[in-house]
């Protein structure tokens, strides 16, 4: 009667892990309407529709969020409108689709330069070397950038106001 409980929520326990693992689509098996969408923000990237490149993009996710390319793709365009700290954050989600994504890393390592995070884009560095068994022109980017360094701050000079006559 002891080991009736136990037995219970064991059983429970492995037919919820069984049943979330089945329902889970590999990489390979993205829905297709998630990677029209993808072309449409690559597309709309492409021309410059900056707006309309994100929404494509997460629409894409909202379809399918195991879409790793949309995130990449979306993170890029986070960059180019000079969102490091966003950038970051989608090129952390297409990592923990895939941990070993040459072109994340990359893309992480490229945006922790911009935040001026030196040490964990070393890091990201070190580990593209390591996923990469071979030349890897990724690596080669990014140590390149890492050596550049971080842009320079720039500061806003504040102009003083010409003081207006005042009116008798």
């Amino acid at each position: 009667m002891r080991f009736s409980s136990v037995a219970v929520a064991a059983s429970l326990a492995l037919v919820s892990i069984s049943t979330s693992l089945h329902g889970q689509r590999p990489d390979d098996q993205i829905d297709a309407r998630s990677m029209a969408l993808l072309a449409q923000g690559k597309a709309a990237k492409a021309a410059g529709n900056l707006d309309g490149a994100s929404d494509a993009l997460e629409s894409a996710l909202a379809v399918d969020p195991r879409n790793r390319q949309a995130f990449i793709v979306l993170a890029q365009v986070a960059e180019t409108r000079g969102l490091s700290g966003k950038a970051i954050r989608y090129y952390r989600e297409a990592l923990t689709l895939e941990p070993n994504d040459p072109v994340a890393l990359k893309g992480q390592g490229e945006a922790l330069v911009a935040k001026g995070a030196m040490a964990r884009a070393k890091e990201n560095l070190a580990r593209l070397r390591t996923v990469c068994k071979g030349e890897c022109p990724q690596a080669n980017e990014l140590a390149a950038v890492i050596a550049k360094g971080p842009p320079p701050v720039t500061t806003a000079q504040v102009t003083p106001a010409k003081a207006v006559p005042a009116k008798d």
